[in-house]
């Protein structure tokens, strides 16, 4: 039973919701999100919600009702407060700065790295070791910080390199020294 799918999706002042066959157009004040949907799912609008239905009982149906229930409402969160997914650097040396629009990290490499943001996203700098990926689309922005983490993934020994805020990475002990070797 999906509990997730059977909640009513709340559509709040300010926000309006197209839905055309397949497709979900939902438009708000940060802008407007476009998806198209499964075909078995149904979305219906009620007063000032949205229901998700599905047609049968069998397990597909039942994995793709909570499914695509989230998606329309990370659309609705979306255009309404945007999402941000904050990283931070750690290692002597690294460091992040904004030229224009792009990003440009120094992550200890023999060039600095630089990275386009796609229509869309924006990049924020708090400090030079800690940065946020902004944006309206939830897997966008999940997908962006990704790519900024894969440029040097933090490492076990000293913590070096880019992660998640919040993250924890599980240290391991470095390389035994030798006890009573012989010179």
């Amino acid at each position: 039973m999906s509990r997730i799918g059977r909640s009513p999706i709340a559509v709040p002042a300010g926000v309006d919701v197209v839905l055309s066959g397949r497709t979900v157009t939902v438009t708000g004040p940060k802008g407007t999100l476009s998806r198209s949907l499964h075909p078995d799912m149904t979305v219906a609008r009620e007063a000032d919600a949205l229901l998700v239905t599905r047609p049968t009982e069998q397990k597909m149906h039942k994995q793709l009702h909570g499914l695509t229930r989230t998606l329309v409402n990370n659309m609705v969160v979306g255009v309404t407060t945007g999402y941000r997914r904050a990283l931070e650097i750690n290692g002597v040396g690294y460091r992040a700065a904004l030229v224009g629009q792009k990003l440009q990290l120094n992550l200890g490499y023999s060039h600095p790295i630089e990275i386009d943001p796609p229509a869309g996203i924006g990049f924020e700098l708090d400090s030079p070791t800690r940065l946020a990926v902004v944006g309206i689309d939830k897997e966008l922005v999940g997908q962006v910080a990704a790519q900024i983490r894969s440029t040097r993934k933090p490492e076990p020994y000293k913590g070096k390199g880019v992660k998640y805020a919040g993250e924890y990475i599980r240290r391991k002990a470095g390389k035994a020294g030798k006890i009573g070797a012989k010179k």
